[in-house]
């Protein structure tokens, strides 16, 4: 059995931007600042990650959990690893998280300019790759055989596998707050929803937990 294409734990604003403008080294968010990912810094993975020691267990805390259940390797932008194209080929840069990534699985990082692979401290490997979604999707399944792939972001790289209409599963997480600026999830994909069944789960926190699964063809 072929394993399918997820996206998880994916906040956008109620405008629809899953980042804020001008992006860099000290700003992943751009202008967003933290906003957008402050539901998760009160789950048990987002406290894990940010060296927080308390978490409360509740509807954000079982969405975040499924985040890592049955995955083989993730696919992530080079706006993920790195704010700029630059920086990206600074050798010496190794994403934001350093040495000690958040990750269990191996890493495609899709770019224009691939440089060579690495394994951080903690035994995570990161591949560069210059290839379509498509092609991102037949190399992942090298690496991860029946188990899941995750598409990790950024935004363009989110939106890019949805207008290729390769992803099976997408869990948006729409927080309260507006952006106005950034860049927009939703650009360029006009009726993309009647592919999927929606299901809406409101949190205590203000978020609103959405989850697109794919229809049955």
């Amino acid at each position: 059995m072929t394993g399918q294409v997820r996206v998880h734990n994916f906040a956008i604003s109620l405008d629809g931007f899953g980042t804020g403008a001008d992006q860099s080294r000290d700003a992943p968010f751009g202008h967003a600042g933290g906003s957008l990912m402050q539901w998760f810094f009160g789950t048990r993975r987002g406290a894990a990650i940010h060296g927080l020691t308390s978490a409360a267990r509740g509807v954000d805390d079982a969405f975040s959990e499924a985040w890592d259940e049955g995955i083989g390797v993730e696919i992530m932008g080079r706006g993920k690893f790195a704010p700029t194209p630059e920086v990206l080929a600074d050798e010496s840069w190794r994403g934001w998280w350093g040495e000690q990534t958040p990750f269990t699985t191996p890493i495609i990082v899709l770019t224009t300019r691939p440089r060579p692979a690495f394994t951080t401290a903690d035994g995570v490997e990161f591949r560069f790759l210059d290839a379509s979604p498509a092609e991102a999707v037949a190399a992942a399944r090298e690496i991860a055989g029946e188990k899941d792939i995750r598409i990790g972001g950024g935004v363009q790289t989110v939106r890019e596998f949805l207008a290729a209409d390769l992803v099976d599963h997408l869990h948006l997480v729409e927080v309260p707050i507006v952006l106005g600026r950034g860049e927009r999830l939703w650009d360029g994909l006009e009726g993309v929803q009647e592919r999927f069944a929606i299901e809406s789960t409101a949190s205590p926190s203000g978020v609103v937990h959405r989850v697109f699964t794919r229809s049955l063809r």
